[in-house]
């Protein structure tokens, strides 16, 4: 296509540019021409919702992904009446490329800064969706490992303990980190549509049918992290659970085995004393009855134990 003064697509340049300013958080001088040009104050703002006389200021956390890697990012949305100005962490913002493509398809979007931020929401609120997806995924890739975990044995029969499952449960407990940062995410978004939507009131009406779509879908992400974050914590209750109760079996059978050895060693700690007279050692069948007496208190707690089911 084209490139005379127009971007790629059917919204002018131009326009875009009149409505939406975006400056990297780590560049002083873009800061501070930011500034100059439109009187915004990201100083004053701070990290907080903040209302100014020309600038509705909005801060939003959301994850962003590449490849494997979730990270935090932070920005601030400053909504004036005819021009938005987002602090980003980088220009270009790799989770604003659907906003443009939104942009393209509807062209009269870029025409106020209120359709350009509802485009940003959107384009955020669809990166937030494939961040739970790639959690979601990371659950289900550990399935395996975690019936295995459940069951208490491994492929080879081997029984599985905590050591076993240390790396499954660091994956998991980074996959419920993500969850959950993306809720907080969802409601940050959900309190900017909000902003959004009393501020097109009574600018751009047109735009408000859009904008009360974006909530519900906002709250409808919400709801899917809300479920993933329910389910990783139902995965890491079973995985501890299982362990807790291999734990307790491995401390009853040497529980058992002490109980049923501890008469017999009182007994060979009774005659392995240096008295000067003890019957027993005269007696010719001395050795055979202490033997025999040895077996029977090993055999009564073990008796005993089987009785009250403590071996199952």
């Amino acid at each position: 296509m084209p490139n005379n003064g127009r971007m790629t697509g059917t919204y002018e340049v131009a326009s875009l540019r009149k409505h939406w300013m975006q400056v990297p958080a780590g560049d002083a001088a873009a800061l501070a021409k930011a500034e100059r040009a439109t009187g915004v104050d990201f100083a004053a703002a701070g990290d907080r919702v903040w209302e100014g006389d020309t600038f509705v200021y909005l801060p939003i956390a959301i994850n962003v992904r590449s490849g494997t890697t979730v990270r935090r990012e932070r920005l601030v949305f400053a909504l004036g009446d005819d021009v938005l100005v987002t602090l980003q962490p980088e220009v270009p913002f790799p989770p604003f490329d659907k906003a443009l493509a939104r942009l393209r398809r509807l062209p009269h979007l870029a025409q106020s800064a209120h359709g350009v931020m509802y485009a940003l929401l959107y384009a955020l609120n669809e990166a937030q969706e494939r961040v739970i997806d790639y959690a979601s995924d990371a659950l289900e890739a550990m399935s395996d490992e975690i019936t295995l975990a459940t069951d208490g044995y491994d492929d080879r029969g081997r029984e599985i303990g905590v050591g076993n499952m240390q790396d499954t449960i660091a994956r998991m407990n980074s996959a419920e980190e993500i969850v959950s940062r993306s809720q907080e995410s969802q409601l940050l978004l959900a309190r900017a549509a909000r902003h959004l939507r009393a501020e097109a009131e009574g600018r751009t009406p047109a735009l408000a049918p859009l904008i009360d779509v974006l909530i519900d879908d906002i709250n409808g992400v919400k709801e899917h992290a809300s479920y993933e974050h329910d389910k990783v914590r139902y995965l890491q209750q079973s995985i501890m659970t299982s362990l807790d109760v291999k734990q307790n079996q491995i401390v009853k059978v040497f529980t058992i085995i002490t109980a049923v050895f501890l008469p017999p060693t009182l007994i060979a700690t009774f005659y392995g004393m240096n008295f000067t007279n003890m019957p027993e050692l005269t007696w010719k069948h001395g050795f055979l009855v202490t033997t025999l007496l040895t077996f029977v208190a090993a055999l009564i707690p073990l008796w005993y134990i089987r009785r009250r089911g403590w071996l199952r």
